[in-house]
């Protein structure tokens, strides 16, 4: 085992918040809430299981802004101050060994499934391609008066957030969902002032987070998560990418989270040996933006985690299926205990399946031992592809195999 003193570091926010460390437990959906939406005991326990392994920043699974627009079963939602006490009693729960618990926020546009949401919304009445198409109905599109009463529900939500006395907030603007759909040429062909160029196509998330920093004031933490790319002919790009973070970070953003790919084509949720999915497409980057930079994919070694704060390619390393496999890796690392962590990988006897049905059920696998963690057990997390498919159908019926988001 070695040291790695660079994961270690404490980091300080543009805003002067201090970090512990240069770990941050990236969001995944947890699928707990009941029919109130609230956040409950069980969400308390997770939490506190992931903030005591140790991560610097812990951030929630997507917490929706409004009721109406689910992304999938179980989804928390944070829109009045109706069950604040629950979100309060959450924020002290996941508050401690020094992890700052934040809230991502989030509206999944037209990403929400055919059996939960009557009228999916989007930039553009465009629906999705391919596998998905079966599975989510076609959007209409929003107003402008919409555009700008949803600006207002990020912002409100977010007031709640700090309200509530969590450590942060993150907007949830990767992997397809609405802000993601409206940085998209391919799914914004909106005309102006929301569509066309990519300054009115990135206007949506600049207005929610300028709203966003008029709620909640110039000290408290705003990070956002966006796409290093698409991956999708006629989608946004990497060079699209580092347009919309100059932006942000300009603006005064205190965290960039980047990942990659949507539901269409899902580059985050890969079944690969490779370490740091979108390493190749960060070179540089850090040197454009005053905002320190968090990325997340594909990690499960202490060295490349660690040549990644210590050769300055980014500040922060997002963990998400390594945590729930063990959540102690940040403890462990600082006490030289951690070398690398070895996911399952989601299998079938025929290799056709595995390649389909691997990734969907990879997050199901996943979403299955958050539950355990839940309820004080240990996480189990299968390979067993039929196995999995069952316990998927047995739990939620056909409705199962509708891709899980994160």
């Amino acid at each position: 085992m070695h040291d790695h003193p660079s994961l270690l570091n404490p980091l300080t926010l543009p805003c002067g918040v201090p970090i512990a460390n240069r770990f941050l437990k990236s969001a995944m959906s947890e699928g707990l809430a009941g029919k109130d939406h609230a956040p409950n005991a069980l969400h308390q326990r997770l939490y506190q299981t992931f903030a005591e392994g140790g991560a610097g920043i812990v951030v929630t699974g997507n917490v929706m802004v409004d009721a109406t627009a689910l992304g999938e079963p179980g989804n928390v939602v944070l829109e009045t101050e109706t069950h604040l006490d629950a979100f309060k009693a959450l924020a002290k729960a996941g508050s401690t060994n020094s992890s700052s618990l934040w809230v991502q926020l989030n509206h999944p546009g037209k990403q929400a499934p055919r059996f939960i949401t009557k009228d999916p919304v989007a930039p553009s009445a465009i629906r999705l391609e391919g596998s998905m198409r079966l599975a989510f109905k076609k959007p209409r599109a929003l107003s402008d008066a919409e555009i700008q009463t949803l600006v207002k529900k990020f912002a409100h939500s977010a007031a709640l957030v700090k309200k509530a006395g969590f450590g942060g907030v993150q907007i949830h603007a990767a992997h397809g969902y609405l802000i993601s759909q409206f940085l998209s040429p391919k799914h914004n062909q909106r005309p102006a002032p929301y569509g066309g160029s990519l300054p009115n196509r990135m206007r949506f998330l600049m207005e929610i987070y300028a709203a966003m920093r008029k709620a909640v004031g110039p000290s408290f933490p705003i990070g956002v998560k966006m796409n290093v790319d698409d991956f999708m002919k006629g989608g946004f790009t990497h060079e699209d990418a580092r347009q919309v973070m100059r932006s942000l970070s300009e603006a005064g953003i205190d965290l960039i989270e980047l990942s990659g790919g949507s539901y269409e084509n899902p580059k985050m949720m890969g079944q690969s040996d490779q370490e740091g999915f979108f390493l190749n497409l960060i070179d540089g980057l850090k040197e454009e933006l005053t905002a320190p930079l968090v990325i997340t994919g594909g990690f499960r070694s202490a060295r490349v985690m660690a040549s990644v704060i210590a050769s300055s390619k980014a500040d922060m390393i997002g963990l998400a299926r390594p945590l729930v496999i063990d959540p102690s890796i940040p403890q462990k690392i600082a006490e030289g205990t951690f070398d690398r962590v070895n996911l399952p990988r989601i299998k079938f006897r025929l290799n056709a399946l595995s390649q389909r049905l691997g990734p969907i059920l990879g997050l199901s696998a996943y979403e299955f031992a958050m539950r355990d963690m839940a309820h004080g057990r240990p996480a189990h997390v299968s390979s067993n592809g039929g196995r999995l498919l069952i316990q998927l159908l047995w739990s939620q019926g056909m409705k199962a195999l509708i891709r899980k988001r994160r």
